[in-house]
């Protein structure tokens, strides 16, 4: 016999060789039907190995990341295999699950191309495949076995990937007439797979490099109810909606050039105005907090990179080094800001008394993603990050902690980032090897940052092994209007560079000492926050964000004379307004003027002239009486400082 442990702490016995689906039928014949993969002592794994030993377990449903991941992992499967059926000779890259379902990157048989047309054939024969109860079955196989196998496919993707592992650890997947090399883990059978959709076709480089072949990547997703592919579907649809690229070009925020470069964006009026007001509201509010401002180029001496080690990390993925006239200088564009801000620590001696300094930057840095990487804002070349590094004692970790939580929380207030979970990311609890600093630091590092959620009352989740090498950091994972989650904001405790770059401050001792350092970006990168605010509002930002608050419409040419007074005055009492003096008719204007996300438009014609007044209409609701120029002014600016003092609350 052997003792499973469950979550709640609760030991049952069972005779070894039991398997997950066992227990779950053993707790309820429902559960058991639910029930898609197993977690045993910290690994992830089918439900119908058997447990040999002592073991603590948790078993995972539709509504565990867990079981979505052996549910769209299994249906990658499947798709590979209805894929090869109509298809003979394809070859198959990986097919991985993906935040949204799972895709399969593919090689068809010479003279052979996947089109779209052929999704709706695929997506047949994949449900024909799911509704025939096929079992999932693992075997571990030698290296040997593995190389044969694929050999005989003559699958050179699978080969590659086999020669990259250790014998002894490769193990096959197969499913009707399909097998492939996978660590799993796998649904006990296709039975729970009920709804399919194969979504998209696009190209994919071998293992993202340009220089490799490119390979056919099918999208698809599936759920264990159709009710649940509708509401997804659903979701798509308004996701297309609100796609960030498209709201961009349509509210004229931004754009793009191929003779600037791909990934590097060209910020138009309206959306520099955006930035510029999601800027001064970080600015202001860290003024309070006490930060000060700091400003670095946009270049460094690749040597800076090589001490602070991004060149090692990054120096691949960077824009390649720039050469001088000066024989052997060599300069980057910056990865980071953080070696800048070391060496402006570094600009005078430092007292214990100074501490914490915090430096703050909204700094452009760059990297050299793959074209293929690259989407909109939120995947970019050059990048804008909200920067700001805090050098402080290990006694002031918690209190920094906990007030740059504060700044981050008061900004997703602002912007109406209601549902969110932040990460505690700390060290593997055992295996310590591969991280740096000394055990006391790290042990008053992981507890100041439970600490600081804790008095903070944070919905917080713990994920060892996770930590950065230098230090624990807190992520905030946030979901946006459509329930997609993004990571939006960081803190990272770091005693790397301070030894890489021997800062020191002189202690109450008077010794030298090493500051800690904390790495702080409420935005993360400007674009991809702009990107997300886009998609999380439908381009309806805020009354206190939006770059125009007010368009007036004049009815006709003859009253432009009028309008333009009311949008002095508007401008005068710091209303952000313009004016559509286009010859077009005022149902035209206000349509256009609608989808364009502008607040509130001001109707003015030969009746609001002459009693000196302007008819206003609100987006989305529609009309709401006349009011005099400087009621209108004073309504709107009243209206957003209730917004900014419900903000402060």
């Amino acid at each position: 016999m052997i003792k499973i442990t469950f979550p709640d702490q609760s030991v049952r016995e069972f005779e070894a060789g039991v398997t997950g689906f066992e227990i779950a039928k053993s707790i309820s014949p429902r559960l058991a039907k639910e029930v898609l993969s197993i977690t045993v002592n910290d690994t992830v794994t089918d439900l119908t190995r058997p447990i040999t030993t002592d073991a603590s377990i948790k078993l995972h449903k539709w509504e565990d990341e867990e079981g979505k991941h052996a549910f769209w992992h299994s249906s990658a499967h499947l798709m590979a295999e209805a894929i090869e059926s109509l298809f003979p000779g394809t070859k198959f890259g990986i097919g991985p699950t993906i935040e949204n379902g799972f895709y399969y990157d593919v090689q068809p048989a010479d003279n052979v191309v996947i089109k779209d047309s052929d999704l709706a054939k695929i997506e047949k024969k994949f449900k024909d495949l799911a509704s025939q109860k096929l079992e999932y079955t693992r075997s571990e196989v030698s290296k040997k076995e593995a190389l044969d196998y694929f050999t005989e496919k003559d699958d050179e993707y699978k080969l590659e990937l086999i020669n990259e592992l250790e014998d002894g650890t490769i193990s096959f997947y197969k499913q009707g007439n399909f097998t492939d090399l996978c660590r799993g883990p796998h649904l006990p059978s296709t039975a729970p797979i009920k709804a399919i959709k194969l979504l998209s076709i696009a190209g994919a480089y071998w293992r993202g490099d340009e220089k490799r072949k490119q390979l056919t990547r099918i999208y698809g997703i599936s759920f264990p109810k159709a009710k649940m592919l509708e509401e997804h579907l659903h979701l798509l649809e308004e996701a297309q909606k609100r796609d960030h690229r498209k709201l961009g070009k349509e509210l004229e925020l931004f754009t793009f050039s191929s003779k600037v470069g791909q990934g590097l964006p060209l910020w138009l009026p309206n959306g520099a105005r955006l930035r510029e007001r999601l800027e001064n509201f970080l600015k202001k509010l860290q003024v309070k907090h006490g930060y000060e401002p700091v400003i670095t180029p946009h270049i460094g001496n690749k040597e800076l990179y090589v001490t602070s080690g991004h060149y090692a990390k990054y120096g691949k993925d960077s824009f390649q080094p720039i050469n001088t006239p000066a024989e052997g200088e060599e300069f980057l564009l910056k990865p980071m800001n953080c070696p800048h801000h070391c060496e402006i620590y570094k600009f005078k001696p430092r007292s214990y008394k100074d501490l914490p300094i915090r430096f703050a930057e909204f700094g452009t840095v760059y990297r050299y993603e793959q074209s293929g990487e690259l989407h909109g804002l939120t995947r970019v070349r050059g990048f804008t990050q909200d920067d700001a590094h805090l050098f402080c004692r290990p006694d002031q970790i918690k209190d920094e902690f906990k007030k740059v939580i504060d700044i981050i929380l008061y900004i997703f207030k602002a912007l109406d980032f209601k549902d969110y979970v932040t990460q505690i990311s700390l060290r593997h609890q055992e295996d310590h090897s591969k991280y740096i600093g000394s055990e006391d630091n790290w042990n008053k590092a992981e507890q100041a940052i439970i600490e600081a959620c804790e008095e903070r009352g944070m919905n917080t989740v713990i994920e060892y092994d996770e930590a950065a090498f230098y230090g624990p950091k807190l992520d905030f994972m946030v979901k946006d209007a459509l329930g997609r989650k993004w990571q939006l904001g960081t803190i990272q405790v770091d005693y790397n560079l301070p030894e890489r770059f021997e800062l020191e401050y002189i202690g109450s001792d008077n010794q030298k000492h090493r500051p800690v350092m904390i790495h702080r970006a409420p935005f993360g990168s400007m674009e991809r926050f702009v990107a997300v605010l886009i998609e999380h509002t439908a381009g309806k930002f805020p009354l206190w964000l939006t770059p125009e608050q007010v368009v007036i419409l004049p009815i006709s040419e003859k009253h432009n004379e009028y309008a333009e007074k009311v949008l002095k005055s508007l401008n005068n009492s710091d209303i952000r307004a313009v004016l559509d003096d286009r010859n077009e008719k005022i149902g035209k204007k206000i349509r256009d003027n609608e989808l364009k996300r502008i607040p509130y438009m001001l109707i003015v014609g030969e009746k609001e002239a002459e009693e000196q007044k302007v008819a206003v209409r609100k987006q989305g609701d529609g009309d709401k009486g006349t009011m005099s120029v400087d009621e209108f002014a004073n309504f709107i600016n009243q209206e957003v400082e209730q917004i900014l003092a419900d903000i402060e609350q």
